[in-house]
């Protein structure tokens, strides 16, 4: 009897990646004839049954929602969850939550696996490395094949479902309007690579705060970190890479930061070289977490809501659900954000 094989395994034995035997499988013409006759061949020589959206419930429905993250040891998505599951229960849906670690493969995966049947549909923040791989099929099948799906956060444009957001771009322009306010003349920013949407229009609406008031943006102010620094793996380099940039650039006496941690790891760095905070240097972060709170001096933040996104995605998604068209507008839901003052800015 042939062992039973998943996509993963076939992907494995044939030395490609999971998005190519997902992809050949269902034959698309991206892939060549010779790969997808070799992966198709394979697959039925082990009776490979593939874990799509064909495969789900579609006359009934499961009363469960699919969460999506990136991570699950974050206070912007474990507020998002809290967010999803106040609505979801209130309207008898249970939830479960699928994590990508930032991989595409596991989010291919997840997606698959959740998809023959498990749930009704799906809340989603992209993975970095798909975002990064611009390789969105397996989203669009599943949207194509009748089952909705709400992204928030790091969502992608060109995909056809309702989105949950931020107004990145203006949110930051708080942020830094607020140093410049505060009468910081050299303003850096620690920022994401572009390919992460919300890093690229944070990093944008800091270049308008600064053009707004006809500061010229200095491109060895904008230090753009690698992915893999966010991890506390590689504190220590994120640490000497912020270190570099005030040591280049000892005039620096305003910081916006992206996120929660590049804020805190910067505070960090300037009290080691002897900066006080807010007298020598002030600094704004994002997200409003539990280190915002209790960092010493506490963080000025941008708080983006978790929860309230999380609630609105919900909704959308259990309307899409229950609606009995044949098909829907697409919606994008803007939530305001707030500048939570502290004491790491006057």
């Amino acid at each position: 009897m042939k062992r039973k094989i998943t996509l993963k395994q076939i992907a494995k034995e044939l030395g490609v990646s999971i998005g190519t035997v997902s992809k050949a499988l269902k034959d698309s013409k991206e892939i060549s004839e010779e790969t997808k006759e070799k992966i198709q061949a394979f697959a039925k020589y082990y009776n490979y049954k593939p874990n799509n959206i064909a495969l789900s419930l579609k006359n009934r429905k499961t009363k469960t929602i699919g969460i999506l993250i990136p991570e699950i040891v974050h206070h912007f998505f474990s507020k998002v969850i809290q967010g999803i599951e106040k609505v979801a229960n209130k309207k008898g849906y249970n939830v479960i939550i699928g994590l990508s670690n930032e991989s595409f493969d596991k989010e291919v995966i997840n997606m698959e696996m959740l998809a023959s049947g498990s749930i009704d549909g799906f809340i989603m923040s992209i993975s970095k490395e798909t975002l990064l791989q611009q390789d969105y099929h397996h989203l669009n099948e599943t949207i194509n094949q009748g089952m909705p799906i709400v992204m928030f956060d790091r969502v992608v444009s060109d995909i056809r479902c309702d989105k949950v957001i931020i107004n990145d771009v203006e949110a930051a322009k708080k942020a830094v309007n607020k140093l410049i306010k505060n009468n910081c003349k050299k303003i850096a920013i620690i920022t994401t690579k572009d390919y992460v949407n919300v890093g690229r229009l944070r990093t944008q609406g800091y270049v308008e705060a600064l053009n707004d008031h006809e500061i010229a943006p200095e491109p060895e102010l904008i230090l753009k970190v690698d992915d893999k620094l966010v991890t506390e793996d590689y504190i220590d380099v994120l640490e000497e890479e912020i270190k570099s940039l005030f040591l280049i650039n000892p005039d620096i006496d305003g910081v916006f930061a992206v996120n929660e941690l590049y804020a805190i790891t910067t505070m960090k760095v300037a009290k080691n070289l002897g900066r006080k905070i807010p007298e020598d240097l002030q600094v704004i972060g994002f997200t409003d977490g539990v280190l915002s709170r209790h960092a010493s001096p506490s963080l000025t933040t941008v708080t983006q809501y978790g929860q309230k996104i999380g609630e609105v995605a919900a909704a959308l998604l259990i309307e899409k659900i229950e609606s009995e068209a044949s098909e829907d507008p697409v919606r994008t839901v803007v939530i305001e954000t707030e500048l939570i003052e502290r004491e790491s800015t006057k």
